[in-house]
């Protein structure tokens, strides 16, 4: 199957680790010239590198922080410097600190709504434009809390929602143009940020990071983490051509963790 992504032009946001770097390795292997993007001047060296080395999909890096409005506009006129009009948006950003209602500032939640929810509003306004003349894909990648809230990520379980509302919006509103929006919900995914999650929950309960790892996988209907890989190569399939029909949806990709319907 050919998923014609050779040669169009993929901005990964947060990409110099974890599901976004996961995912901007998938577009290079199938030929994509992809941006790869984050706080992290060393690690997207490294990342530029690594796929570069693969040797089909052309590799550039931008260092930004996304919770500053001018950094992504600026990372957004680069990727277009270096490889002309953008095709695919990767919206992702990494997780809010975990705690209770209580626990939080109004800072906490400013910080949050920043990082979570106005990070990718900015960077859809300024791709937009090449969007729209062209058609393309945006991905906003959020949670599984979209379907069913987390105990102790109650920033993550607030913001993430408020990007569900987003795609499903701009699904409908883009659509004349040829645009697909889609919202892809991993689950436990086998990722840095679930390892700390692991060892804060072990330390509340005073047991091993590996015994909480080994019971909520017992409660994971395939009885694993998903991978990274895994991960990537379902959001590749939807920003694809062979994908010419969803937009509006809300992807999980958890094993069957979810049980809301």
């Amino acid at each position: 199957m050919d998923l014609n992504l050779a040669g169009k032009t993929a901005l990964v946001m947060a990409s110099s680790q974890g599901l976004g770097k996961a995912v901007a390795t998938e577009l290079v292997r199938e030929g994509t010239n992809v941006m790869v993007s984050s706080r992290n001047t060393e690690k997207l060296r490294k990342v530029q590198e690594e796929l570069n080395a693969i040797g089909k999909g052309k590799v550039s890096f931008y260092t930004a922080d996304i919770t500053k409005k001018e950094d992504i506009q600026q990372l957004v006129k680069e990727t277009k410097r270096v490889f002309g009009s953008i095709d695919i948006l990767i919206n992702n950003a990494g997780g809010p600190p975990t705690g209770s209602f209580e626990e939080f500032s109004d800072e906490d939640w400013e910080n949050s709504f920043q990082l979570n929810l106005l990070s990718y509003i900015r960077a859809i306004r300024e791709v937009l434009p090449d969007l729209k003349e062209n058609g393309g894909k945006i991905i906003n990648i959020a949670s599984s809390s979209i379907k069913q809230p987390i105990s102790g990520l109650i920033l993550s379980n607030t913001f993430r929602l408020g990007v569900l509302g987003l795609s499903k919006t701009l699904a409908e509103e883009l659509g004349p143009y040829n645009i697909l929006v889609n919202t892809v919900a991993p689950g436990r995914i086998a990722t840095d940020r679930i390892a700390m999650l692991d060892e804060i929950i072990a330390k509340k309960q005073n047991v091993s990071k590996e015994e909480i790892a080994k019971k909520t996988q017992e409660s994971i209907p395939l009885g694993r983490y998903g991978t990274p890989e895994e991960f990537a190569k379902f959001v590749v399939f939807l920003v694809s051509d062979v994908n010419s029909y969803v937009t509006g949806s809300a992807l999980m990709i958890d094993g069957g963790s979810v049980k809301a319907i």
